[in-house]
């Protein structure tokens, strides 16, 4: 069974990027959020309220790093 669908050249996107996400923002903030759930689920698992705030806490900031990284031109671009 083919496709109906037909696709010129200049309809298809740009290729991706080949690192793969590969950068220091992806890796600051998957390396924050893997700590911070970590020391949610230490948390929720003790269980100590201030664990879960703190493990909350750290998710945001990586969040913000990452984002922050990204804006300054150590991410991957928006192609």
């Amino acid at each position: 069974m083919s496709s109906s669908v037909k696709l010129s050249p200049q309809d298809l996107p740009e290729a991706a990027p080949h690192n793969h996400g590969r950068t220091p923002a992806a890796w600051v903030t998957n390396v924050g959020l893997v700590i911070a759930s970590i020391i949610a689920a230490l948390g929720v698992g003790i269980p100590q309220m201030a664990f879960v705030w703190v493990g909350a806490a750290l998710a945001v900031v990586s969040l913000a790093a990452g984002g922050a990284l990204k804006a300054l031109g150590h991410g991957q671009t928006s192609s």
